[in-house]
């Protein structure tokens, strides 16, 4: 079985649930879209509605094609969609993955969702599909995001020049962090304290 195959499962702890987008998810991230904030550090714009139709689409696709396998957070507390993340870059020979995609409604941020979905999404990565590396990028400007991959032990590796381009015409420079097989376990250990 693929990596791509052991990716679209179910994964769930009592904080949150993970499952493998559907066309149905669409109302429910619908719902939460449309805030600035999310969309601050993208490569990508919600501002409406004809953008979020075309990011939902273009997900789905992703999904489908085996680009990325992208996951809808509900969070279990409300039984609400929370916002969603992916795993990608998957070079299975090469034992790494990437974790991104990354997104939250307001409601959700700063109340252990984000922890949480991270946890089973790198335990369910070193674990169940033996990964060696699990990398993570972000915005060199996205602070808020750094922040959190070091808080849960990650380690800044460099930052990629004029990474990507960013809808408003300039370049994004992008931050990698990784989780090696060998700092997992108190990677785990700081995401479960």
């Amino acid at each position: 079985m693929s990596w791509l195959d052991i990716a679209r499962t179910t994964l769930e702890d009592d904080r949150v649930r993970l499952s493998p987008l559907r066309p149905e998810d669409r109302e429910s991230l619908h719902a939460i879209a449309f805030d600035p904030d999310i969309w601050r550090y993208f490569v990508t714009r919600v501002d409406t509605e004809q953008d979020f139709q075309a990011f939902f689409d273009a997900t789905l696709a992703d999904h489908q094609s085996g680009v990325r396998a992208v996951f809808h957070i509900v969070d279990k507390k409300t039984g609400r969609g929370a916002g969603s993340m992916s795993y990608g870059n998957l070079a299975e020979r090469d034992g790494r993955l990437e974790i991104g995609w990354s997104w939250l409604g307001r409601d959700f941020r700063g109340r252990g969702v984000n922890g949480a979905a991270k946890n089973l999404l790198l335990a369910h990565a070193f674990d169940r599909m033996g990964a060696e590396r699990v990398e993570f990028k972000t915005d060199r400007r996205n602070e808020q995001a750094r922040r959190g991959l070091r808080n849960i032990g990650a380690t800044e590796e460099g930052t990629l020049r004029s990474f990507n381009p960013m809808p408003d015409g300039t370049r994004r420079d992008a931050v990698y962090y990784s989780v090696l097989r060998a700092e997992w376990p108190a990677v785990r250990q700081r995401l479960a304290g």
